[in-house]
């Protein structure tokens, strides 16, 4: 049985005023005694100011606030360096604008106690995508785009909902990954196939953001479709 004391949970976040105060408090009524980290790329709306008077009263909240926005793939090498250090055994990353249900993380951690790796998939029996219109078609026809070319049996590549068990992954680490941006998710799944590691996929609901707005924007999309293209010509 996994003690919740070696999970760390992350995420990282940019103008989630209106969100983080909502996701923390879920993850503590889910894991009580876990622990959390959040990076804060310097939000102009003052997230890093709502986190900090969540510190009063939450214990094991820890806040990384760098100086400018930097990036999605640096945070989450960020994150997975400090849970090295720190020597936690489990890492799980999620999304900061409550598209992913903290309630979900029971899941991740009975799955993770055998798995090297769990990734929530939207696109498995029992998952659900509540995104709509357009989002929606890109991210279904992505991942199975994704899928038929890289020929990894994996349905969801793009999702940030993921667990590590840090000590089945020897020899890996977040830093391996050479993608950028929105196509560094897709990445990290290439390179733990690349080592022979087992990915364990999990359904989950994800649900559309209903505060704030999404920071993805098109051009990301295109730059995974050309790393996509990338990584199938090396092979």
């Amino acid at each position: 049985m996994i003690d919740e004391k070696e999970i760390l949970i992350f995420t990282a976040c940019y103008n989630e005023a209106e969100n983080i105060e909502k996701l923390i408090k879920g993850i503590k009524k889910c894991l009580p005694t876990s622990s959390i980290l959040i990076i804060d790329d310097n939000s102009p709306d003052k997230t890093q100011q709502k986190i900090i008077e969540l510190k009063k009263e939450i214990n094991q909240l820890n806040l990384i606030v760098r100086e400018k926005k930097m990036g999605l793939d640096t945070a989450h090498k960020l994150a997975y360096e400090f849970a090295v250090k720190q020597k936690f055994k489990y890492l799980i990353t999620m999304d900061a604008d409550l598209s992913h249900d903290p309630n979900e993380l029971i899941n991740f951690i009975r799955n993770l106690e055998k798995n090297s790796f769990v990734i929530g998939s939207r696109y498995i029996r029992g998952g659900k995508c509540l995104m709509k219109g357009s989002r929606l078609l890109m991210s279904k026809l992505g991942n199975i785009v994704i899928k038929f070319f890289s020929k990894i049996d994996c349905n969801e590549f793009t999702t940030s909902y993921r667990g590590f068990n840090i000590n089945k992954l020897k020899g890996f680490h977040l830093n391996h990954v050479k993608e950028s941006g929105y196509s560094f998710f897709m990445g990290t799944i290439f390179e733990i196939n690349k080592r022979n590691f087992n990915i364990k996929e999990i359904p989950i609901t994800f649900a559309d953001r209903e505060k704030g707005i999404s920071k993805i924007p098109k051009l990301e999309i295109l730059r995974t479709l050309v790393n996509l293209l990338i990584h199938v010509l090396k092979k």
